[in-house]
């Protein structure tokens, strides 16, 4: 029997696993997409029981689109768990697509990254074969601005709080904490581990991204392009939408009567109903302007370069970006750095101190842009109107569009992917408010699909959320239906099934020869793939519709349901086009 004079309570222990999900709680962090296995399932189970919701996937690749989204929709960092080795390769799918699209996250009002963490194998064992063993911080170092790794119990508080905080320019992308296996099974006292991240967040740094500073002459000049041109027109992105810039710029757009045109996830900012929208007319609107306004989207293929012969070779380019570098590689007319909503913000208070200008809704360009919107509407609502069965594109889309319109506030939020589906989709869909639609992006990635869906339900749950799916885009991430069954949330997800990549087999009968002719196609899948039985075997809602009445009826009863659904839309194999729009890249 012990000396009762000796009979203390011992200290409380914890281990790593603990210690991760302390830090992560004392950040705030409320949600975490991941697959759990070896060696950081304790890890999961340890954040839940913090109050950390862990939304469990089938795969990483999936799981690191979830966490990029969610960053996107809610402007708190998105976190992705991996288990090591293939875990954490799976996982820069998401990582990069995060980097490639420039999607930040955000704490406390500063831009953030998309925190990727990941087990890895016991460093006693490095270079011997252990198992999944892999250089991950190597592996991650060409997607991520900044990685490091937890190699000891007691370095962990640092480690966490640097992923979160650390940034090296503007410019967003994503930070990786790497939690070798032994780290992870490391004990420490529970005293010990709190004062250890006590003391990390007091020296913790509160403001560690520099805002850039706007120089106020840059903003002037902006304003005297703006008011000196003969065809003004302003163009905004996705980094817009995340910078929740839409009061600005409906009043800049309304103020000044100026015509705009959003990039695909810009939709929504200002309605696309509007009547200063110039998307309908688009090429008219960048061929012809003189002054563009750009605002939260780059550059790129998504706007020609801003190069002949889609825009003028005249025109002025006055671009707003958070990232210096992406100025410079742009070389426009007028560059100014710094957020959409404030450098917009900057642009209205300098247009109100003398008499606003308005280019009045007389002005010939603006009868011009939407003298062309209204052609180019007539001409496809026409299209749109008729129900072609088998369905074509176009028939569905304009039944979906239809009930999501009904729907009423707040809109549900449109996840879309594929080639023919995406491109029509965008043409034939409405956003009418800031945030809610999710594609493929900058990077067509396809695969988002599902991944997207299920943050945008754990971002957003008072709203709907609704998935226009190819069957190529689709098959990526089929499997997560479970994953919709599990959470029980309220998810649509329609599938354009049209036998394949692209539609089927294409090909001209003298390409169909060799030894392996009999083989399917390469861009074939089964014919009449029975994707709502998928949904229907975890216990979800499944439709089969071929005609307009059953694609209606099968829309009013998920929506209204608010359950997990598959909506398998039959269309004909030969209505969409290969590659969509970009068949000259193919």
């Amino acid at each position: 029997m012990a000396d009762a004079g000796n009979n203390k309570n011992p200290q409380t222990t914890v281990d790593g696993n603990t210690v991760v999900a302390m830090c992560l709680s004392r950040a705030g962090v409320d949600t975490m997409f991941g697959v759990v296995g070896i060696p950081v399932t304790s890890l999961a189970n340890r954040a839940v029981s913090l109050g950390v919701r862990f939304i469990a996937f089938h795969n990483e690749q999936s799981t690191g689109y979830a966490a990029s989204a969610y960053g996107y929709l809610t402007g708190h960092p998105g976190f992705l768990l991996t288990v090591s080795g293939p875990g954490c390769v799976h996982g820069l799918a998401g990582l990069s697509n995060a980097a490639a699209n420039a999607w930040p996250m955000m704490i406390n009002g500063h831009d953030r990254y998309m925190v990727m963490i990941s087990g890895s194998s016991d460093q006693s064992f490095t270079g011997r074969g252990d198992f999944q063993e892999l250089d991950q911080i190597a592996a991650v170092k060409p997607f991520s601005i900044f990685s490091t790794k937890a190699t000891d119990i007691t370095k962990i508080p640092t480690s966490v709080f640097a992923a979160l905080d650390w940034a090296a320019g503007a410019r967003p992308g994503g930070t990786y904490l790497d939690l070798p296996t032994d780290v992870l099974h490391q004990t420490i006292d529970q005293s010990e581990a709190e004062k250890l991240i006590t003391e990390t967040l007091t020296s913790r740094k509160q403001n560690p991204i520099k805002t850039p500073t706007i120089n106020h002459s840059d903003i002037q000049k902006a304003v005297e392009l703006l008011k000196s041109a003969d065809r003004p027109l302003i163009v905004f992105g996705k980094g817009a939408a995340y910078a929740k810039s839409e009061n600005e710029l409906t009043n800049l757009i309304e103020t000044s009567k100026i015509p705009f045109f959003p990039t695909p996830m810009g939709k929504g900012l200002l309605p696309d109903t509007h009547e200063l929208a110039a998307t309908a007319a688009r090429s008219l609107a960048i061929g012809k302007c003189d002054v563009a306004l750009v605002t939260g989207a780059r550059l790129n293929w998504l706007l020609h370069f801003g190069e002949p012969p889609k825009w003028s070779k005249d025109v002025k380019f006055i671009l707003v970006d958070i990232c210096k570098e992406e100025i410079e590689l742009r070389n426009p007319y007028l560059g100014i750095v710094g957020d959409a909503k404030e450098v917009v913000g900057l642009i209205n208070n300098e247009i109100e101190k003398d008499n606003p200008f308005c280019s009045g809704r007389s002005d010939s360009w603006i009868e011009g842009i939407r003298s062309k919107s209204k052609e180019n509407v007539a001409k496809m609502e026409v299209q749109l109107a008729k129900d072609v069965v088998p369905f074509n594109f176009l028939t569905p889309m304009r039944i979906i569009r239809d009930a999501i319109s009904g729907v009423g506030a707040p809109a549900p939020i449109v996840v879309s992917e594929g080639a023919n589906t995406m491109d029509v989709g965008r043409s034939v869909l409405v956003q009418t408010e800031a945030r809610t639609r999710l594609d493929a992006r900058t990077w067509g990635t396809m695969g988002v699909g599902l991944g997207y869906c299920i943050a945008a339900a754990v971002a957003a749950p008072d709203r709907l959320v609704v998935a226009v799916e190819g069957d190529s885009g689709f098959g990526f991430s089929a499997m997560e239906v479970e994953t919709l069954v599990r959470y029980q949330l309220p998810v649509v997800v329609i599938v354009f099934n049209n036998g394949g990549v692209y539609g089927g087999d294409r090909r001209n009968p003298e390409e169909i020869t060799g030894p392996h002719k009999d083989d399917p196609a390469p861009t074939s899948f089964v014919p009449g793939a029975a994707y709502h039985l998928l949904m229907e075997s975890f216990g979800g809602k499944g439709y089969l519709v071929s005609t307009p009445d059953e694609l209606k009826s099968a829309l009013e009863e998920s929506f209204s349901a608010r359950k997990p659904a598959v909506i398998n839309v039959v269309i004909d194999p030969y209505a969409g086009a290969e590659s969509g729009r970009m068949q000259h890249k193919n």
